[in-house]
């Protein structure tokens, strides 16, 4: 289908939970009282997309559903009511679907301008991944200067931006994943010390090394435990994902004992209550991006026509930083 057909468009959907998305024609997306029509340049997968497609997750839209949690494109027309974009602006959206499409109409309070000097590609994974990571660590966790740091599946989406973030704070990160290749695309993000989580024992490894104050913890089960045992006194465990599919139990006399928190973190809660936190932590974002602080890594792109290839891709775990789907084939 070309892309200039303003019939129908292209999207990625699932037409009931469980099932196996399919990319379909569907209508051409017309934006109602307070939306924006976006033409779609990429679309950054997320691990959440993932539990939609089963059914599991927190947030599920009604179906039929275009999958894609965020992307980044081209404004091309307004409807009533907006004010403060215009047509042919450059935006991130962050909707929680809908992305995986060749455009899409979206309530005006998920668009954000991004900076004339990031990419599609880069803005498409950018919002969510370091959103996540920043507010987490800031807010949630209150890492200070000076503290240790450990992520938990340094290498993933969310994971590689807890490593840079931490290290722009002035932390003290242990980057800890499965194998050498991961942990060097963590060491190059920013982290002082690797931990191979195939190979090690982690609460030991962490003990030895005099324990830590602040767990960033995007995967779940046997390792949270572990790493939340190596935690100093007053340390803080802050959970925002369960990537390795088990959701950890902490023994509450330890936490006890140990004067540890163990937080919760939900940065699209946040988009739905207090979205005036986001809008100002996406900004602080964006100003290190032009400072040249961080640098946003992708770690493998794929066309729209691939899109299942690409969430088979971000499913088995291979992937580094950011899978991204790029419109254009």
């Amino acid at each position: 289908m070309a892309r200039n057909d303003t019939s129908r468009i292209r999207a990625l959907q699932i037409r009931g939970y469980g099932t196996n998305p399919a990319l379909e024609d569907v209508p051409f997306p017309i934006p109602e009282k307070g939306q924006v029509l976006v033409r779609i340049a990429a679309c950054g997968l997320n691990f959440a997309d993932l539990l939609i497609a089963k059914g599991t997750y927190q947030d599920l839209p009604p179906l039929p559903a275009t999958l894609g949690l965020e992307a980044a494109g081209t404004i091309e027309a307004l409807g009533e009511g907006v004010e403060g974009l215009v047509e042919g602006q450059r935006v991130a959206v962050n909707a929680g679907h809908g992305g995986l499409a060749d455009y899409g109409a979206f309530d005006a309070s998920v668009v954000v301008p991004i900076p004339d000097e990031m990419d599609f590609a880069t803005a498409a994974g950018f919002v969510i991944a370091y959103g996540t990571s920043h507010m987490g660590l800031v807010r949630r966790a209150r890492l200070r200067q000076g503290e240790r740091l450990v992520v938990l599946g340094a290498a993933g989406g969310v994971g590689l931006t807890a490593v840079e973030i931490g290290a722009v704070l002035g932390a003290e990160v242990i980057a800890v994943a499965r194998g050498a290749d991961k942990l060097d695309v963590a060491r190059r993000a920013g982290a002082h010390r690797l931990v191979d989580a195939e190979t090690v024992d982690l609460r030991a490894e962490l003990k030895r090394m005099g324990g830590v104050d602040v767990v960033y913890d995007a995967v779940g089960g046997e390792l949270s435990v572990a790493a939340m045992r190596a935690c100093r006194p007053e340390g803080r465990v802050l959970l925002v994902g369960f990537a390795g599919g088990e959701v950890p139990h902490f023994p509450a006399n330890h936490l006890l004992v140990k004067n540890v928190d163990v937080l919760g973190f939900y940065w699209g809660g946040y988009r739905a209550f207090a979205p005036e936190i986001v809008k100002a932590d996406l900004t602080e974002l964006f100003d290190l991006f032009r400072e040249g602080k961080l640098s946003p890594h992708i770690g493998r792109t794929f066309p729209l026509s691939r899109a299942t290839d690409a969430l088979d891709h971000l499913a088995s775990r291979k992937s580094t930083g950011k899978v991204v789907v790029t419109m254009d084939d």
